[in-house]
């Protein structure tokens, strides 16, 4: 097993810089989540990391091995791709030792972690099998089993299971993360879904357009966001999102004014900004309670509501027509159009989207 060291790592496509100057150090053993919109730059840095990607500044330390230069198979990681790539005309068992066999690897050796693999990952009764003869989440087992068997340093997985229905997404998760206990080693995992992510990681690495935005523990980034991106990234259904102008700053924080009168003071201990500025209040759809029971009331219409069995979410919109989702427990929802609900918790963005704390 083995730590993985990224420092100030750089990558061009001609004058074109796709990945600014990314920091990380990722501990022996912990798995860590690269999430994103597409185009972030989450997957080129898992491939730079593996070595099928140059990079173009910067340094990639594995075991404390700096590897810009060394070939991905000497680099001691092992990938699982969102495709499958198994051999369909081989059997389970020759898909999964292939490679061993192929850089010669002794047979007793070979039989050996191929055994262990198909344990691991509850496969031992569809050895002789051929792909087409399996789910989804079988092949997808079977290419994780593949990685298993080069007992690598480091495990990537750039989407794996984004081919997969609902339910064997759901299933694959968990046993992605039963592997990462069992077998303890460094693993780092590309996804755009951030329940992914919220579920799996030690740590989330937050991206957009190349930049590094916010690196953490999914609670953490979950309840301390440190801008509006982050914020809305990070949780399901998203962080809503209230237009409001900043009244004044007294002892007590900064007073914002949203749409149709409602006064929000915020706490403060950096600098607020000046009156009349426009700032965003950010509040969590499980941050919304009865009226009279937070820090603001807001009417609000509601335009529909989704039963989820003991939770429904409310979708509504305010008077000045920010779009909100209040999360209720589904005996409390009433069939009114109009809702007063109270703001229990909130965050404060400046127009910029950067936090203000």
């Amino acid at each position: 097993m083995a730590g993985v060291l990224l420092n100030n790592v750089v990558k061009r496509f001609g004058d074109f810089e796709i990945i600014h100057g990314a920091s990380l150090d990722i501990a022996d053993g912990e798995f860590v989540v690269f999430v994103g919109p597409s185009g972030c730059g989450k997957s080129t840095l898992l491939r730079m990391i593996a070595g099928l990607e140059d990079i173009s500044g910067g340094e990639i330390a594995i075991g404390g091995k700096t590897v810009n230069d060394v070939e991905p198979a000497d680099r001691g990681i092992a990938m699982v791709f969102q495709s499958y790539a198994l051999y369909p005309h081989m059997s389970v068992e020759q898909n999964l030792s292939f490679g061993l066999r192929m850089n010669g690897n002794p047979k007793a050796d070979t039989d050996r972690r191929v055994k262990k693999a198909a344990e691991i990952l509850h496969i031992t009764d569809l050895m002789a099998r051929r792909p087409r003869q399996l789910s989804g989440g079988q092949r997808q087992r079977v290419a994780i089993g593949r990685a298993i068997v080069r007992e690598p340093q480091v495990f990537l997985f750039d989407e794996p299971l984004s081919n997969l229905d609902a339910e064997l997404r759901v299933q694959m998760r968990v046993e992605i993360s039963r592997l990462h206990k069992e077998l303890g080693t460094t693993m780092i995992y590309v996804t755009h879904d951030q329940i992914e992510a919220m579920t799996l990681a030690d740590r989330i690495v937050v991206l957009r357009g190349g930049h590094v935005e916010q690196i953490g523990r999914p609670l953490d980034l979950y309840s301390d966001p440190d801008n509006q991106f982050v914020a809305g990234f990070v949780g399901s259904p998203k962080m809503n999102f209230i237009t409001a102008r900043v009244l004044e700053r007294g002892a007590s924080g900064v007073t914002v004014e949203l749409a149709g009168g409602t006064r929000l003071t915020q706490p403060l201990n950096g600098p607020a900004p000046e009156p009349g500025s426009k700032v965003v209040v950010g509040v969590r759809p499980e941050h919304f309670g009865h009226a009279g029971k937070g820090d603001a009331d807001l009417s609000v219409t509601i335009d529909v509501v989704e039963h989820l069995g003991g939770t429904s979410f409310l979708y509504a919109s305010t008077a000045a027509g920010d779009d909100i989702v209040i999360q209720r427990d589904a005996a409390e929802v009433s069939d009114a159009p109009e809702i007063t609900v109270s703001i229990r918790k909130s965050y404060l963005f400046d127009d910029k989207g950067r936090r203000l704390r």
